[in-house]
């Protein structure tokens, strides 16, 4: 869809280049595409132009403008504005959108890639908070993005199932009682109880340095209750993601790459690169040719490895194992990222694109697990979901409580994901639940119900195979069919670009453009020539706020 109008565009401005004998260097040349609130898409290569030429980017622009044709497939007309050249699309483009709106299979991307992308891997000593739900919010969008863009992805859990963490839960899973409580929410007592009787006993550290030992030497025993608890904690980790309607397709363990021997093939490997170096009883990786001043432990005195030495040699077999990898990473890692990544390069290993993230928060604070004060995810979804449910049944009293509590589940779920992605990944957000549940505002309950409302105009009369596309000429149907058209544009930037607010942005849009088309042209009660294709317009909203919605993980819900 508007890929192909700007791939017209592109071939437009490149041929016309030649024309007029300028000179690409390199024969790479950033055209300066991008909508505009001027044009459907406006290219500023005038200014790009500018240095290399020794010409004003307005008389570049004239000249480029006198090259074009008169005659175009998708373009209706470019109109030179200073230095920028506009185009707009023509009625045969917004036909084409329309048509291939209301089939099933214009949705999927032409990447091909095969990307992993690892997200969430909370360590396995309680249940998830507010701050994991950002990270596993943030990689499961982006899982769908790339999914929907055309890649191959597999959506990885990294379990950290050698660190202190994990022998701490292990003692106090010797020390204490696992109750009857939901897995995760169980272990996380017990480790926190491990943490606090350590205050008075400095003997369980030594229990819980021993465990790590025994894991990594591979003790069957050891191994076992490692296992144990991990798959325990595991379980109930999975319940909460589920909630949210996050899945992973495959968990990798830190001591498979120890027990491989890959993350001895690391330390061997990075020996050789001249800048490791043992002090203070511990091997160490010296960064600071690079810009880091703190020196990256490798290996501790007693021969046991560190969390990223294991993450180095996890990182080699992603790379070996696909055409992009992903990380998603609290702001917290960017210290740990920006080592990891400089090692791979001295390793001439490829890296993983780092999204880092900012941290969310609620009103109550801050959160550790170690101490016990935290709001679990549990707490959190359990709240929106009884407040959604008091929404729904204000809202659909008639309706059945099955009903209703089926609703609430979904639209909690959709306004936490939706409030969580639709802010840029940089910057620090608050999670408020009367905002992201309210119907009225630009939330996720606001596009979904958006949706409904095109389920509903259908289900009292079907859209036509056969309709009039030239009849629609209004500003808000036109404005409709061209944001439509921008669905695969905003996959496409997002998927490159690793923005998964960018989707939620253009969903916020969608749902607004419809609604403006709803109020402004009447559909069931129009002439019937002009209701058929206006039926044929809701069925097109109807399937891009489906696809949109499905892509950010979101229940697109027929009746609400």
């Amino acid at each position: 869809m508007f890929l192909d109008f700007m791939s017209e565009v592109k071939g437009l401005i490149l041929d016309a280049l030649e024309s007029c004998s300028f000179k690409v260097e390199d024969g790479v040349l950033d055209l300066g595409l991008d909508t505009s609130p001027h044009a459907d898409l406006a290219s500023s290569v005038a200014f790009r132009l500018a240095p290399a030429q020794k010409k004003s980017p307005v008389q570049i622009a004239k000249e480029i403008h006198k090259a074009f044709p008169t005659h175009y497939r998708y373009v209706d007309r470019v109109e030179l504005a200073g230095p920028y050249l506009n185009f707009f699309m023509n009625r045969l483009f917004l036909k084409t959108v329309l048509t291939q709106a209301l089939s099933d299979n214009c949705w999927t991307g032409k990447m091909s890639d095969k990307v992993i992308v690892e997200h969430t891997s909370a360590n396995p000593d309680g249940p998830l908070h507010v701050g994991h739900i950002r990270n596993s919010v943030i990689g499961d969008t982006l899982v769908r993005i790339l999914r929907r863009a055309g890649c191959t992805v597999d959506a990885q859990y990294y379990v950290n199932d050698m660190g202190r963490q994990e022998a701490m839960v292990v003692v106090g899973c010797d020390l204490f009682q696992l109750d009857g409580s939901k897995p995760d929410h169980a272990i996380a007592k017990v480790y926190i109880a491990a943490n606090k009787a350590m205050e008075e006993n400095p003997e369980i550290r030594t229990r819980a340095d021993r465990i790590i030992q025994l894991y990594e030497a591979g003790d069957s025993k050891t191994v076992a209750r490692i296992k144990s608890a991990v798959n325990y904690a595991i379980r109930g980790i999975e319940e909460t993601l589920h909630r949210l309607n996050i899945y992973h397709d495959s968990y990798h363990w830190e001591s498979e790459f120890v027990r491989s021997g890959d993350v001895a093939q690391i330390i061997e490997l990075l020996e050789k690169t001249g800048h490791t170096e043992w002090e203070d009883g511990a091997f160490q990786l010296d960064l600071s040719a690079y810009g880091f001043e703190k020196k990256m432990v490798l290996k501790r005195a007693n021969g046991t490895s560190l969390y990223i030495t294991r993450d180095l040699a996890y990182h080699r077999w992603k790379s070996e194992n696909s055409d992009r990898s992903v990380d998603i990473l609290g702001a917290d890692h960017k210290l740990v990222s920006g080592q990891l990544c400089t090692a791979l390069r001295l390793l001439k290993i490829r890296e993983p694109e780092v999204v880092i993230f900012e941290f969310v928060s609620l009103p109550t604070g801050s959160m550790s697990t170690r101490k016990g004060k935290f709001i679990s995810a549990d707490e959190l979804i359990d709240e929106v979901e009884r407040r959604a449910f008091e929404e729904v049944s204000l809202r659909r009293p008639e309706e059945s409580e099955d009903f209703r509590r089926d609703v609430a589940m979904k639209v909690a779920s959709g306004a936490i994901r939706f409030d969580v992605v639709k802010v840029s990944a940089d910057k620090a957000t608050t999670f408020d639940w009367r905002q992201a549940l309210d119907f009225e505002k630009l939330s996720a309950p606001f596009i979904q119900y958006s949706h409904a409302r095109a389920c509903s105009i259908l289900r009292k009369e079907s859209a036509e195979q056969q309709f009039n596309a030239e009849l629609l000429t209004g500003e808000s149907e036109v404005a409709l069919i061209k944001k439509i058209a921008q669905f695969d544009l905003v996959i496409d930037r997002a998927a490159r670009e690793l923005k998964p607010h960018q989707l939620a942005t253009y969903a916020r849009e969608l749902a607004e453009c419809f609604n403006l088309f709803y109020r402004y042209s009447p559909v069931l009660d129009a002439p019937q020539d002009l209701k058929s294709a206006r039926l044929a317009l809701v069925g097109a909203a109807r399937n891009a706020l489906r696809a949109t919605l499905e892509t950010l993980g979101i229940a697109a819900l027929e009746a609400m």
